[in-house]
C-alpha cells in the first residue's frame, strides 16, 4: 500500500529534514483487514487530493492497546502504549488524525496520562474541516437510493462527536434519512468493548443483526459508517439479511472518493 500511494514514513520525513502537518494513524485494521484497506488507501487519496501533508509510522507502529485495555489486560496495554508514545515523542509528533474511533479514543483520551499528549482527530472531523474551509471539493452525491448514517460508539456517546460526520453527509448532497436510534441514544454495531472477538452463545440475537434491521426499515440504500469495527458488523448484518445486493455499506472516506472518482 505505501508503494502503490508513495506514502512517505516519518523516517522518510525526518531523513530529509521535514516534518508533515500530520501523523497518520492507520491502526491494525486499517493495515492488515483487507475490507478497512479500502479505507485506508481512499482517505490517503483524499489527503493528496486536498494539498494536506501526512506520514505514517509503517512498521514502527503498535496496536494502541485498546482491545487489550477494554479486555482487562492493563499490562499489555501499557506496554503498547508506552512503546508508542516513545516513538511518537521521538518524532516529534503533534498532530494525529485516526480512521478508527477506537484509536483516536485512545491516542486523545488514554495516552496524555502516559506522556503522550497529541492533538489527535479523527478523520470524519478532519475531512469535515477540509470540506467547510474549501481545501477540498466534493461532487454531488451519485448514489441510487438514500443514505443512513450509524454513530459508532466511540465517537458518538464516548466523545460526543455527532455532527462532523452528518455534515460530510451533507455536503454529498444525497438524501439522508436517519434510523430511530442516533447519536446519544444510537445503538452500538455489537464489536466496541473487546466484543468484536466474543462468540456469541446459540440462539443469541446478535447486536449487528438488529443494527442492520434498523437500517434496513429506513429504506436507504446505503449505510454510511466511520469506523471498521462498525464496517464489518454492518456489512455482516446487511448479509445476514441477505441483503448485500440491496444495501451497500462504506466509510465516508469511501464516499467521497467514490462520487468524485479519483
Amino acid at each position: 500500500m505505501e508503494e502503490q500511494l508513495h506514502i512517505k514514513t516519518l523516517a522518510d520525513w525526518s531523513a530529509a529534514g521535514e516534518r508533515p502537518e500530520y501523523l497518520f494513524w492507520v491502526g491494525c485494521a486499517g493495515s492488515y483487514d483487507a475490507r478497512a484497506q479500502k479505507v485506508t488507501i481512499d482517505f490517503c487519496k483524499i489527503l493528496y487530493h486536498a494539498g494536506v501533508t501526512f506520514g505514517i509510522l509503517g512498521n514502527e507502529e503498535a496496536c494502541t492497546g485498546d482491545p487489550a485495555r477494554r479486555a482487562g489486560n492493563e499490562f499489555v496495554f501499557q506496554m503498547l502504549a508506552l512503546q508508542n508514545i516513545q516513538t511518537l515523542n521521538g518524532y516529534g509528533v503533534t498532530k494525529i488524525v485516526a480512521t478508527c474511533p477506537h484509536c483516536f479514543n485512545t491516542l486523545k483520551n488514554e495516552y496524555p496520562e502516559l506522556g503522550g499528549t497529541y492533538e489527535v482527530v479523527h478523520h470524519t472531523q478532519l475531512l469535515n474541516h477540509l470540506l467547510q474551509s474549501g481545501a477540498l471539493n466534493m461532487a454531488a452525491n451519485e448514489s441510487s437510493g438514500p443514505i443512513t448514517y450509524h454513530d459508532s460508539c466511540y465517537m458518538g456517546r464516548i466523545n460526543g462527536e455527532y455532527d462532523a460526520p452528518r455534515q460530510v453527509l451533507e455536503h454529498l448532497k444525497g438524501e439522508i434519512v436517519e434510523m430511530n436510534r442516533i447519536k446519544s441514544n444510537g445503538l452500538c454495531c455489537g464489536a466496541g468493548g473487546g466484543q468484536m472477538w466474543k462468540e456469541d452463545e446459540p440462539g443469541d440475537k446478535r447486536i449487528n443483526v438488529e443494527r442492520a434491521q434498523e437500517a434496513l426499515q429506513t429504506g436507504a440504500k446505503t449505510v454510511a459508517v466511520n469506523c471498521p469495527f462498525c464496517l464489518t458488523m454492518m456489512s455482516d448484518g446487511i448479509k445476514a439479511e441477505d441483503k448485500q445486493d440491496d444495501v451497500m455499506v462504506f466509510d465516508l472516506a469511501e464516499l467521497i472518493v467514490k462520487n468524485n472518482k479519483w
